[in-house]
């Protein structure tokens, strides 16, 4: 049985959601929203392209997070991780097929906790991990243990897949740089069908106290929205992101095996400016189905009364480095993703936050701002003194790690950031070290972990770093072709 302990009265007293003048006594609901493969292409974030007039509406409301680091840029372990406070190497899950409750089938998840907590937890669409867009109206890897209810939208993008735009027809259409400018409404499009049924969800349980996970398949691969937001992208303000000539020279192969070894998959620039414009209508198409949430949330009197937090599953690669893209990297763009926070009452809405937090932060965050008492095991640290003021120092530290295929024997790339540094290595260093001064090289552009005068830094972090997490591949079991 999992051990239990309590919040702190610390925490307890300083926001005290319960006793806030005018505030009602009953439980705040949670709208837990997750998008996926979306990177910090958003305006609020400070993208000079995006139309995120929704995503910046939270911010406005809410605690923008801009240094939020995943535990491992690969969807199943992510969420994995996320949803039970644990680090992949606790969970021994590193590939998109192991459940994390074959190494651990009593933890307690986060919408579980709300569960045994007396709400009524549900779900519409992913926030455990599916396969897109084969797996779309399924139930995916789900666990039943963490809902009372689940719904599975299939909108008419699972239908159209013979109409997707594929630059590379040996590669299926959820790998490949793919895209569907697509007729017909919002609501006819499987994440504008899951902000419906969400809506619903909301309104028949406005009057209990609910945990409620509104997962959208995009802008994952293909990238498909309604043409309508093409429209906000022309292709004349598309632009690749600036890299050094020589970027690549001094950052360790295996850094882009298995990623992109070629620059952009090898594609001319003409159809990559195209799928980045794809990608950036499938975020303003997500966007506006955020947009409608709040909308809602507003419309039946619940937004003082509810918890609202966004996210992304990991970060994303828009051809940073001459032409990486997608994620399972360890670059800033890779394991950085957008994360927002709205609690009513808190003292730091309204503002961002430049301190490092990771996604196992997440669960025991939401937990104490409901005042409910989480697992002793869970390995984050609440952030609720963060929402509380933002600017105070934290000193955090992030841990991400990804699992790779080899030539010979698997891959593992471990990597911890600072305020300051980002330090990498893969096989414990014996296929490459990367260090990266972020108050200098915010691009990671220059690799200074072989320059001996900063012996002493690489140093410092390798011992963080190899007290924290698996440095090699693992002894549990993983599915090289699902890494």
């Amino acid at each position: 049985m999992t051990s239990i302990k309590f919040s702190t009265l610390l925490s307890s007293l300083v926001f005290g959601f319960a006793n806030l003048i005018g505030q009602p006594s009953k439980p705040l609901n949670v709208l837990f929203i997750a998008s996926d493969d979306l990177t910090q292409a958003i305006a609020c974030y400070g993208d000079p392209i995006a139309v995120t007039p929704n995503l910046d509406r939270l911010s406005d409301m809410g605690v923008r997070l801009d240094n939020a680091y995943c535990q491992i840029p690969l969807c199943n372990p992510t969420r994995a991780s996320l949803l039970t406070g644990l680090r992949p190497d606790t969970l021994k899950v590193y590939d998109l097929s192991r459940h994390f409750r074959d190494e651990k089938p009593d933890v307690v998840t986060l919408p579980q906790l709300f569960r045994k907590n007396g709400y009524k937890s549900m779900r519409v669409g992913k926030l455990y991990h599916y396969g897109v867009p084969r797996q779309i109206g399924t139930n995916g890897l789900d666990d039943p243990q963490s809902w009372d209810e689940v719904v599975n939208p299939k909108g008419r993008d699972v239908e159209e897949e013979r109409l997707i735009t594929n630059l590379e027809p040996h590669r299926p259409i959820s790998a490949a740089l793919s895209w569907l400018a697509a007729e017909g409404t919002d609501e006819e499009q499987t994440d504008g069908m899951i902000t419906t049924e969400a809506i619903r969800l909301m309104d028949e349980n406005r009057n209990r106290p609910f945990f409620l996970g509104v997962g959208f398949f995009r802008p994952h691969t293909p990238y498909v929205a309604p043409k309508k937001y093409w429209d906000l992208y022309p292709l004349e303000k598309i632009k690749m992101p600036y890299a050094p000539d020589d970027d690549r020279e001094d950052i360790p192969k295996v850094a882009f095996a298995h990623n992109c070894p070629i620059p952009n998959y090898g594609i001319d620039e003409a159809d990559v400016l195209k799928a980045k414009q794809a990608y950036y209508a499938s975020v303003s198409f997500v966007d506006a189905q955020v947009g409608r949430l709040l909308d809602a949330l507003e419309s039946m009197d619940l937004m003082e009364r509810t918890i609202i937090v966004f996210w992304s599953d990991h970060g994303y690669h828009l051809g940073e480095h001459q032409g990486i893209w997608q994620k399972r990297c360890l670059f800033e763009e890779s394991a950085s993703a957008p994360m927002i926070f709205y609690a009513p009452g808190a003292l730091g809405n309204g503002t961002a936050s430049q301190e490092i937090v990771e996604f196992v932060d997440l669960y025991p965050t939401v937990a104490e701002l409901c005042q409910l008492e989480t697992p002793d095991e869970i390995e984050g640290k609440s952030i609720v003194a963060l929402l509380e003021d933002p600017k105070r120092n934290w000193h955090g530290e992030a841990f991400t790690q990804v699992l790779r295929p080899g030539d010979g024997l698997p891959v593992m790339g471990a990597s911890i950031r600072t305020d300051r540094w980002r330090y990498t290595e893969w096989n414990e260093g014996q296929q490459g070290i990367e260090l990266y001064d972020h108050a200098q090289d915010p691009g990671e552009f220059t690799n200074l972990a072989n320059d001996s005068a900063y012996e002493s830094v690489v140093r410092s972090l390798r011992a963080k770093l190899r007290a924290q997490v698996l440095g090699t591949a693992p002894d549990s079991p993983f599915e090289p072709t699902r890494l």
